[in-house]
């Protein structure tokens, strides 16, 4: 029996209000058995605030899980597994937002991800089996900072070549490779809803 049709899929975005065409909207549609942590109405810098979202997710779920983080959702991922409570059967965790430097312009500054807690980045390994999907061409990370987190998590790290930040301002609405990855691992079954 295939038992990883009973995992639950538990997507984490990063701190972009719901965007209907980005590839984890997608995926969360596409797979019948996701859920996705909600935009905060209120604190949404806030890495405590953030986090506790996501452990509210995880919280509600029975059974096992598997985690798709990405951007800043990445980041809240690996602070929550700084002090996880319950197991994960693993994660994908694409094109993380290095918070530590200077970000394009209109993203917060660095004071003020240093105010809302997010530094230091965490970089003990994580609990649970992980990949990082890695774009060559990341405005929000460099490949070089990105290898390094994925070898501090204990992570496998998968270049995704010239793919940007992997939203859909360089093109990705549905990405097709998030479902390839997670079968990959072995944490979905092959059917998705239509």
């Amino acid at each position: 029996m295939d038992n990883t049709i009973s995992r639950t899929v538990v997507i984490v975005p990063g701190l972009r209000d719901h965007v209907a065409d980005h590839w984890q909207t997608h995926l969360a549609t596409r797979l019948g058995n996701a859920r996705t942590v909600p935009p905060l109405e209120q604190n949404r810098l806030s890495r405590a605030a953030q986090v506790a979202a996501l452990d509210e997710v995880l919280t509600s779920v029975v059974g096992p899980v598997v985690l798709v983080a990405h951007s800043a959702g990445v980041m809240t991922t690996v602070h929550w597994a700084q002090h996880a409570a319950r197991p994960i059967v693993g994660a994908l965790l694409a094109t993380p937002a290095d918070l530590e430097q200077p970000l394009p312009e209109g993203y917060p500054t660095i004071e003020q991800l240093d105010r809302a807690g997010w530094n230091p980045i965490p970089r003990r390994r994580l609990p649970f089996p992980s990949v990082v999907a890695a774009s060559s061409n990341d405005p929000l990370a460099s490949g070089r900072r990105v290898a390094g987190l994925a070898e501090a998590w204990g992570s496998r790290l998968v270049q995704l070549g010239a793919v940007g930040h992997l939203n859909p301002a360089a093109g990705f609405g549905y990405w097709e490779g998030a479902e390839q990855l997670l079968q990959d691992m072995g944490h979905t079954h092959s059917e998705v809803s239509a």
